[in-house]
């Protein structure tokens, strides 16, 4: 893929004769795992594209632009495992709780999704069963198995978010979000401050004190170090941003994760 090229796919360099993985692992042995909710915009053949155009399920509301490729290559430069969900956010939010209004959203963004409308609980039920559960399922796998040695490990989300929202230009390149647990994010941001060359936002574009799932079920509820890391779309949007986030990121969380990983 050139430099240049716009990543459309989350899955585009592994899907093998049209299959697709529910959920990507990628196992090492360094103490750290990096997970990525929104990693794809695959949907089912089952579900029919819920009903949506193929234009649609290339926007962010499909998926998270650039993330899984930086979570890849950050996971490769840390020696660490990588956990991606392999289905759309719009089949199932895995990055929220079951029973959410924004679990499977019937419209995101302004489209409306025709696959998401009136659904009963046993569809509901299929999906949860089908794709949330393996995927979490996959995560406290990875942990455990990193956790065998009796070892402390760190755990790492990464999203991507729109440059622009409701009409409102977002001004930071990067975001990183917590809630109770600073032990990562705090000394993340001043570091990615530091350089000199990054707007970074502290709890922004999102909150984690609002909404952060993931991180907050197999991270804060078992007292491991995490923190979920939100990057701009425009800069992962070729393969280019995504290789200078990683670098960029590699670089900063190295020894932040020597000290609170000791």
């Amino acid at each position: 893929m050139p430099d240049s090229a716009r990543l459309t796919d989350g899955f585009s360099d592994i899907a093998v004769a049209g299959h697709r993985p529910e959920v990507e692992i990628i196992e090492a042995d360094g103490p750290v795992l990096v997970v990525c909710d929104h990693a794809s915009n695959h949907v089912p053949p089952d579900l029919a594209g819920l009903g949506l155009p193929r234009r649609e399920l290339q926007r962010h509301i499909a998926w998270d632009i650039g993330a899984a490729e930086v979570g890849r290559r950050l996971a490769g430069r840390l020696g660490a495992s990588v956990v991606l969900c392999g289905i759309s956010r719009l089949v199932i939010d895995c990055n929220r709780p079951l029973g959410h209004p924004t679990s499977i959203c019937p419209v995101s963004d302004g489209t409306v999704v025709p696959g998401n409308q009136s659904l009963d609980a046993r569809s509901v039920a299929v999906r949860a069963a089908k794709y949330f559960h393996p995927y979490h399922a996959a995560i406290g796998a990875q942990l455990a198995r990193l956790e065998s040695s009796a070892r402390r490990v760190a755990l790492i989300a990464i999203h991507s978010f729109t440059p622009c929202k409701d009409g409102q230009s977002r001004p930071w390149h990067a975001g990183v979000l917590w809630n109770l647990d600073g032990r990562l994010a705090l000394p993340l941001i001043r570091a990615l401050r530091d350089r000199g060359d990054i707007c970074v936002g502290d709890n922004q574009p999102y909150s984690g004190r609002d909404s952060n799932y993931t991180v907050d079920i197999h991270g804060r509820d078992h007292g491991r170090p995490h923190v979920s890391i939100e990057i701009r779309q425009d800069e992962v949007g070729d393969l280019a941003g995504v290789l200078r986030w990683a670098e960029i990121l590699a670089a900063v969380l190295s020894p932040l994760l020597s000290d609170v990983l000791g």
